[in-house]
């Protein structure tokens, strides 16, 4: 049976004293890991099967001495700085052979960032707080080429992040030591603070392409769900690569429909809309007074999340 995960608050908050934990934020694909004997299965966060996608995780998985493990954590691509960097994950989400995971596996490695434990040998641990919780993980010393309990720190919430702008990663979160884990809740005992506006947005129409992109994706029509309706965030026409426009191509092109899945406001005239199945990550500048995003850029899809879960973000002050 899936879990739903515990999700973050996104704030500007810096003030973080001795209750709480912090970690750099991880710019990768949230999973839960599950070990039952010899059985091993790696779940993306709206429940989907990963078992085969990332073959090194499921490895590590099954050579661990428990018998039975269920894991919170976020599988990552770093680059050659050791930043997390999605681009590089997405080489690795969207492939469909063994033979492609394979050869992806040699160029683009990834780690299973592990960073709560929820149940261990028959007893569930979601009623600990998360400082014992933290302590057992800990304890079963998950280090390796493919996976790792990542680095943190107590308090000093403005030097962390201070120093994750430095090295151009996301940001932050923070999670409260006495905080239990809530299946399913966006809690306000666990923070994100971001260096950069950015979040997942449900892609409902495109425009084609012009020139050097005639043939494929020019700039896609997002937006988010208000009250069980997508509203219209805006258009997206930068931060494409010309693995993602052919990506995106094939699957919009089989999403088409004829009437507009957005309420309200309504995208450009040539917009060709499609079936709100799919969901982008987006970066930009702001929200601006009429609700559209300033400056976006594409920064590569989320199949792990489901488009109903799309929602507009607290305004904040990106660092």
């Amino acid at each position: 049976m899936s879990i739903p995960l515990m999700l973050a608050t996104l704030t500007d908050r810096r003030d973080f004293g001795e209750d709480w934990l912090l970690e750099r934020k991880f710019d990768g694909e949230r999973c839960v890991a599950r070990k039952a004997g010899d059985e091993v299965r790696l779940e993306s966060r709206n429940g989907k099967d990963l078992s085969g996608t990332y073959p090194e995780v499921d490895s590590a998985l099954a050579a661990q001495r428990s018998r039975q493990l269920l894991l919170d954590g976020e599988v990552v691509a770093f680059d050659d700085e050791g930043r997390p960097s999605f681009e590089l994950l997405q080489t690795r989400m969207h492939l469909a052979s063994d033979s492609a995971v394979k050869r992806r596996m040699r160029d683009t490695p990834v780690t299973y960032v592990i960073f709560d434990l929820l149940y261990l040998d028959g007893h569930s641990t979601m009623p600990l707080t998360y400082e014992e919780r933290r302590e057992l993980l800990d304890q079963l010393d998950l280090e390796g080429p493919a996976w790792r309990t990542p680095r943190h720190h107590v308090g000093d919430g403005a030097v962390l992040l201070e120093a994750t702008e430095r090295m151009g990663v996301e940001g932050i979160v923070a999670k409260r030591l006495d905080s239990l884990y809530e299946p399913g809740r966006r809690s306000s005992a666990w923070i994100k603070v971001k260096n950069v506006c950015r979040q997942e947005m449900v892609i409902g129409g495109f425009t084609s392409g012009e020139g050097s992109r005639g043939g494929h994706v020019g700039a896609l029509a997002v937006g988010y769900y208000d009250d069980g309706k997508l509203v219209y965030a805006g258009k997206v026409g930068t931060g494409f690569t010309e693995t993602t426009l052919a990506t995106l191509s094939r699957e919009l092109e089989a999403l088409r429909r004829k009437e507009s899945p957005f309420s309200g406001r309504q995208p450009p005239k040539a917009t060709v809309f499609v079936e709100p199945q799919l969901v982008a990550d987006v970066e930009f500048r702001e929200w601006t007074k009429s609700g559209t995003l300033r400056a976006p850029s594409f920064k590569g899809l989320r199949p792990d999340i489901d488009p109903e879960q799309v929602v507009r973000e607290p305004q904040v002050h990106a660092r």
